[in-house]
């Protein structure tokens, strides 16, 4: 991450290959972009996360039928939020058929998965728009840099495998994993990349074949910090667990292990400055601006012409 302002906030460290990176010494990352104000993980909502100061964007990652690389969370087409190409609505049965890994990316285009809203989060714009592609993501994330921005932003990209899923709603995690390094590869300086999974898999794969890519591992379960380690095989960067998980002593438990923290998704205001009195080293927000009241992440400014 390459700093032209606000140098104050960042951080130096130097990885195994001698490639210094810039991380923030606190890191707040857009939830899906920022789910609360724009349609998740469209690039509407990661470039509102970019204009709300943000120093991550974080993102889902599924495979379609002729292997592009979506940005989505669900691998189906979601009855909450997405509508057909002929504008009808999906059921909550039919959503599942409604398969991503079966689908050419030019079919999953033709659905609308911004106009219907989201009830979960009223706060949201309405707006028609589809399931990007990964590179079609970057390209805008890194134009709105240039255009509007004085600092760069790192990708917290997460891939969703679960082994049930193996080759029915997702690749293997190496194939998947391979897809995804290759193309980031050709978009984006490595050290601006973190991947992140609740499948343990993908991270020892990428611990392996990718060891100079930082990993963070994804907790929603009640184990101790230890045991969920032990399960890794491994110190990860970051340690990234569900908020309501962490209690003080978690969080000082792993910095003295040298794992940064950094919990989702904490949207309320009062969960923040908890989380801030813990000394988390970030979190992910639905709502990026809300934190921005909070005095965090960058201001933007208007870059001198």
């Amino acid at each position: 991450m390459r700093i032209f302002a606000h140098l104050i906030l960042f951080l130096s460290v130097v990885t195994s290959a001698g490639a210094q990176i810039y991380i923030p010494t606190f890191d707040l990352q857009g939830h899906r972009g920022a789910r609360g104000l724009r349609p998740e993980n469209t690039i509407p909502a990661f470039i509102a996360a970019l204009d709300s100061g943000v120093t991550t964007i974080e993102l889902d990652l599924a495979i379609s039928k002729d292997k592009q690389i979506v940005v989505s969370h669900d691998p189906w087409m979601s009855s909450a939020f997405c509508l057909k190409p002929d504008g009808s609505t999906i059921s909550d049965k039919e959503e599942k058929s409604l398969r991503l890994y079966e689908m050419d990316y030019e079919e999953i285009a033709r659905y609308d998965c911004g106009s219907k809203g989201n009830e979960d989060f009223p706060e949201q714009l309405k707006i028609t728009t589809t399931k990007p592609l990964l590179k079609d993501v970057i390209i805008a994330v890194e134009h709105h840099i240039k255009s509007h921005m004085l600092y760069e932003v790192d990708y917290n990209i997460e891939i969703k495998t679960t082994p049930a899923g193996d080759n029915k709603l997702h690749p293997s995690p190496e194939v998947f994993s391979d897809l995804v390094y290759n193309l980031i590869d050709q978009y984006l300086p490595l050290e601006r990349v973190v991947i992140q999974s609740f499948d343990f898999r993908v991270l020892r794969y990428w611990r392996k074949k990718y060891p100079d890519i930082r990993l963070s591992a994804l907790v929603e379960n009640a184990k101790t910090v230890d045991a969920n380690l032990a399960t890794l095989g491994f110190k990860p960067q970051i340690y990234s667990p569900n908020y309501k998980l962490l209690t003080k002593q978690k969080v000082d438990y792993l910095k003295s292990l040298g794992i940064r923290v950094i919990p989702w998704t904490v949207n309320e205001t009062d969960d923040m400055k908890k989380m801030l009195e813990w000394k988390v080293d970030g979190f992910i927000t639905d709502y990026p601006n809300r934190a921005a009241a909070l005095g965090l992440g960058i201001k933007r400014t208007e870059p001198s012409r």
